[in-house]
């Protein structure tokens, strides 16, 4: 049996109208999810499960959920290809609210941009909520997507992380064909 705790107010997406959310995760994974939704407590039960890995998937896919990507977003993770990573904004910003906002804004960019151009270039999905940006990606786009979002967070320019972005999306292309 896993543990997850999830925000309170992402209880709700959780379990989706009418419990149709939780209920599609259990019948595509066959894991019972239980939630108690007066402290944010996910248990994921396995052993029913149809598949021994589907557990770590389906982790990924309530932390995904509890870290404000929408069920359709999250899951995506139900594809071996893809996966989910969670990078905590206080490691560098320290303690203070405010530079954590700071940096929050940086990555999120005026009306959503930069975020935008995140999720085009590196062919990820980005979500920035509370004290965390998180991704859902393949391999290849992943660690592209994370360094860019370090480079906003350690101080780069934002010119700087497109053009690093651009320079790995046509290299990520050269791969493809």
């Amino acid at each position: 049996m896993y543990f997850v705790k999830i925000p309170k107010e992402r209880i709700g997406v959780l379990i989706g109208p009418e419990g149709a959310t939780r209920r599609q995760i259990e019948e595509r994974s066959g894991i019972k999810v239980s939630i108690d939704s007066s402290s944010g407590d996910v248990a994921l039960e396995e052993e029913k499960a149809k598949d021994p890995v589907l557990i770590l998937k389906v982790r990924d896919i309530v932390k995904a959920i509890a870290r404000g990507f929408s069920p359709e977003r999250a899951f995506v993770l139900f594809d071996d290809e893809m996966y989910f990573d969670s990078i905590d904004i206080r490691e560098y910003s320290g303690k203070e609210a405010k530079d954590a906002a700071r940096l929050k804004g940086r990555i999120i960019g005026k009306q959503g941009k930069t975020r935008e151009i995140i999720e085009q270039l590196a062919h990820a999905e980005v979500s920035v909520y509370g004290s965390t940006v998180s991704l859902i990606a393949d391999i290849e786009s992943m660690e592209v997507a994370r360094n860019a979002v370090q480079m906003l967070l350690k101080g780069s320019e934002h010119s700087t992380v497109y053009r690093y972005l651009e320079k790995m999306c046509k290299k990520m292309r050269k791969i493809e064909l």
